[in-house]
C-alpha cells in the first residue's frame, strides 16, 4: 500500500483544494501517472500516483481543503493491478477488427469533456457556442467550443476521436473540473463521418458558417470568426490566418471584408434596405470581460482621488531618430522602432526619480515597487486588455519593441495568459493609434498612475521667437492624488517631455 499524499505547496502557502481527481476507487493506475489535481490562491498543483497499482480509496474528496502531508489516498500494489486493465478490451477487440469490426464500437468508453483550469483567481465562466452539434463526429484536438472568462476566452479542443455528447448549453456559467460534454469511443467516430459527405455539397454555405474549412490547417473557426465569415458571405480559404497553429482570428476575417467588398462598388447602391430587416433595438448579453472593464473602472473612480495633468512634447528629435535609423535597427534586430520603445524608457526614467507614481496604497501603507512592470493597453475585438511587459527597466530598446510586439498579439488572438495580465506597476495607453488628440485615462486599479499618449499632429509653435510647424503630441498623466502629489505628478511628466525631446539624455543617464 501507497499513501497519495499531498505535496509541499509552495512559499507562503499553507493549504489546497481538491479540484478534482482523474480516477475512481479500483481504477488501474501507473507510476507518475496524474491522479488528482490541487489548486491553491496562487498555483494549481497536480499530484501522480506513487507506484503502479490500483487506487485503493480516497480519503479527501473533491472541495476538501488539505495541508501539506495529507493523506489523499492510497494506491494497493502488486498483482492486483495486472488484473485491473482487463476491463479495457479494446485491445483485443482492435486485433480481431477484420473478424467483427460492429463489436469493436461498444468496447471503448465515452471520455468526459471538461472544463480547464482558467488560471489563478479564475473560479468561473460562460459557455460559448458550440463549433460542433450534439452527435456530430468529432477529430482529437479539434476545437469544440470557447469557454469566456472575466480575463481570457478559454478553448476547449476534444479529448480523442469520436461522436460529441454536449452537456451543458451556451451562456450556461461553469467551473473548472465541470463537465460539460462526452466523446464516445473511437469506432463510433469511424461510422459518423461516412454520412456527412452525403449532406455537404447540398449546400457549401452551410459548412462554413458551422466552422467547417475544408483543407486548412485547423478545419475549424472560432464563433466570433464564424459570425463574420457568414454575415459577409467570406471564403474561409482565401482568409490569411495570422492566428496560432494557423488559426483564423476576427481581426483576419475582418481585414478580408474590404478585400472582398472592394470590386463590388454595385453592393453600394441600396444604403436604406438594412434598415427595414433590423429591429430598431437589439438587446445583447454583455460578456464577462466587458463586465469585469465596467466594473473595474467604476470600482477605480469611485477609490481613488483621480487627478489628470497634461503637457505637450514636440516629437521632432524622436522622429528623425527613427528615420535614421530604422531600417538598420530592424535589420540588426528584427523588429521595427516605433514610438512605445521611447516612451517606456522616458516612464522608466521617471518613476526611478518620482516613486510615489510607482507605488500603491495597500489600508494605511504605500507599498513603493522597486521593480518596473510597466502595462500596455491593448484593444482587441473582446475589449480593452493590459499585458504586462516585466522589467522593462532591464531591456533595451529591441528588447522592449519586441516584448510589446509579442503581447500585442497574444492579445489579439486571445491567447494572454492570466500570468501576463497581473502585476503592473504603471500603465501606458496610446490612444493616439485609433486618432484621440487629447484624453483622461482611468488608473489601472490598484496602480497609482498612467500615461496617455495621443495622436501626433503637425501645429505652429514659437521658436525661439519664430513660428515653426513642428510634430506635437499631448501628454496626459492620471494620477491618485491620496498618493501623488500635483508637484510630483507635474515634474513626472515634464521629466518625459524632456527625455523625448531630447532623447540623448537617457543615454547619458541625465
Amino acid at each position: 500500500m501507497a499513501d497519495i499524499l499531498t505535496p509541499a505547496l509552495g512559499e507562503s502557502v499553507t493549504e489546497a483544494t481538491i479540484a478534482k481527481w482523474t480516477k475512481k476507487v479500483g481504477d488501474a493506475v501507473k507510476k507518475d501517472e496524474l491522479l488528482v489535481e490541487l489548486e491553491t490562491d496562487k498555483v494549481s498543483l497536480e499530484v501522480v500516483s506513487p507506484a503502479d497499482g490500483v487506487l485503493g480509496d480516497i480519503k479527501a474528496a473533491e472541495g476538501d481543503n488539505v495541508v501539506p502531508g495529507t493523506v489523499l489516498g492510497s494506491v494497493t500494489e502488486g498483482a492486483s493491478a495486472a488484473a485491473a486493465p482487463a476491463p479495457t478490451p479494446a485491445k483485443a477487440a482492435k486485433a480481431d477488427t477484420k473478424a467483427a469490426p460492429a463489436a469493436a464500437a461498444p468496447a471503448a468508453a465515452a471520455i468526459d469533456i471538461t472544463v480547464p483550469v482558467m488560471g489563478e483567481s479564475v473560479a468561473e465562466g460562460s459557455m460559448g457556442k458550440w463549433v460542433k452539434k450534439n452527435g456530430d463526429a468529432v477529430k482529437k484536438d479539434e476545437l469544440l467550443v470557447e469557454i469566456e472568462t472575466d480575463k481570457v476566452a478559454v478553448e476547449v479542443s476534444a479529448p480523442a476521436d469520436g461522436v460529441l455528447t454536449i452537456a451543458a448549453d451556451e451562456g450556461a456559467t461553469v467551473t473548472p473540473g465541470q463537465k460539460i460534454g462526452s466523446i464516445s469511443g473511437s469506432g463510433a467516430a469511424a461510422s459518423a463521418p461516412a454520412a456527412a459527405p452525403a449532406v455537404a455539397p447540398a449546400n457549401t454555405g452551410s459548412a462554413q458558417v458551422s466552422g467547417q474549412v475544408s483543407g486548412s490547417k485547423n478545419e475549424t473557426l472560432s464563433p466570433a470568426v464564424q459570425r463574420v465569415v457568414g454575415e459577409n458571405n467570406l471564403d474561409p480559404k482565401a482568409i490569411a490566418a495570422t492566428g496560432p497553429k494557423g488559426n483564423i482570428t476576427k481581426a483576419d476575417a475582418i481585414a478580408a471584408i474590404g478585400q472582398a467588398s472592394a470590386p463590388a462598388p454595385a453592393a453600394a447602391a441600396a444604403p436604406a434596405a438594412p434598415r427595414a430587416d433590423q429591429p430598431r433595438e437589439e438587446r445583447v448579453k454583455m460578456t464577462r470581460l466587458r463586465q469585469t472593464i465596467a466594473r473595474r473602472l467604476k470600482e477605480s473612480q469611485n477609490t481613488a482621488a483621480q487627478l489628470t495633468t497634461f503637457n505637450e512634447v514636440d516629437m521632432t528629435n524622436v522622429m528623425a531618430l527613427r528615420a535614421q535609423y530604422k531600417e538598420v535597427f530592424e535589420k540588426r534586430h528584427g523588429v521595427k522602432l516605433g514610438f512605445m520603445s521611447f516612451f517606456t524608457k522616458a516612464v522608466v526614467a521617471a518613476l526611478h526619480e518620482i516613486p510615489a507614481v510607482n507605488a500603491e496604497i495597500d489600508g494605511t501603507d504605500i507599498i513603493y515597487k522597486n521593480h518596473y512592470d510597466i502595462g500596455v493597453a491593448v484593444g482587441t475585438d473582446k475589449g480593452l486588455v493590459v499585458p504586462v511587459l516585466r522589467d522593462a527597466d532591464t531591456l533595451s530598446l529591441a528588447g522592449i519593441e519586441k516584448g510589446i510586439g509579442a503581447l500585442g498579439k497574444a492579445a489579439r488572438d486571445g491567447a494572454l495568459t492570466m500570468d501576463q495580465m497581473q502585476g503592473g506597476t504603471f500603465t501606458i495607453t496610446n490612444g493616439g493609434t485609433y486618432g484621440s488628440l487629447m484624453s483622461t485615462p482611468i488608473l489601472n486599479a490598484p496602480q497609482s498612475g498612467i500615461l496617455g499618449m495621443h495622436n501626433i499632429v503637425q501645429r505652429p509653435m514659437a521658436i525661439n521667437g519664430e513660428v515653426k510647424i513642428r510634430p506635437m503630441m499631448y501628454l496626459a498623466l492620471s494620477y491618485d492624488h491620496r498618493i501623488v502629489d500635483g508637484k510630483e505628478a507635474v515634474t513626472f511628466l515634464v521629466r518625459i517631455k524632456e527625455l523625448l525631446e531630447d532623447p540623448q539624455r537617457a543615454l547619458l543617464d541625465l
